[in-house]
C-alpha cells in the first residue's frame, strides 16, 4: 500500500524535519477518541536551532514574509509530530484546526498573513482534507523568542 501523503510530500520536493522531545513535563501529541492533538510547535531549523531571521517579532525585526516562511516550517513539524504519532500521515482524514501565535508588536496587522504559511502549506501537502478553521493570535513574546508557533487538532483514522 503506497503512503499517498509521502509520495505528495516528495513530488513536493518536501523533507519533514527531524522529531525531536519534549523539553518538560509535556508530550508533543495526545490522541483522545479519533482526534489527535500536536501541541505548539516552533520553527526550528534543521540545526535545531531558531533561525535568527525567525527570531524577534513581526512588525519590526521579522517581516511579514519571513513570518509566513517560519509559520509553514512550524506546521511541518506538526506533521512530523503527527507522524510519529500515527505511523503514517494517511491516517489524517482531515485537519480540523490550526492555532497560530504570532509574537507581534501591538499595532501589526500582518497576523492572518504570517498564519497563511501554514495554511497554505497543509492544504497543499493534505489537499481538501487540509482545509481546517484556525484561530491566529497576536501575543508579547513566544519560547526562545520565535516570532510564531502553531498548534493543530487533526482528525485520525479509527483505531
Amino acid at each position: 500500500m503506497t503512503d499517498k501523503t509521502e509520495q505528495k510530500l516528495k513530488e513536493l520536493t518536501i523533507e519533514l524535519p527531524a522529531v525531536t522531545g519534549s523539553v518538560k513535563n509535556y508530550i508533543h501529541t495526545k490522541r483522545t477518541g479519533n482526534l489527535l492533538y500536536v501541541s505548539g510547535q516552533l520553527c526550528f531549523g534543521p540545526d535545531g536551532k531558531i533561525p535568527p531571521r525567525y527570531i524577534g517579532k513581526i512588525g519590526s525585526t521579522v517581516s511579514a514574509e519571513d513570518g509566513y516562511a517560519a509559520a509553514r516550517l512550524c506546521l511541518m513539524h506538526v506533521l512530523s509530530h503527527a507522524r510519529l504519532a500515527l505511523g503514517s500521515l494517511d491516517a489524517i482524514k482531515e485537519c480540523v484546526r490550526l492555532g497560530g501565535f504570532v509574537n507581534a508588536e501591538p499595532d501589526c496587522t500582518d497576523l492572518a498573513a504570517v498564519m497563511n504559511g501554514a495554511s497554505d502549506a497543509i492544504v497543499e501537502i493534505l489537499g481538501e482534507r487540509g482545509r481546517h478553521s484556525r484561530t491566529t493570535i497576536g501575543v508579547a513574546t513566544l519560547p526562545l523568542g520565535s516570532c510564531v508557533e502553531v498548534e493543530a487538532i487533526l482528525e485520525v483514522a479509527a483505531l
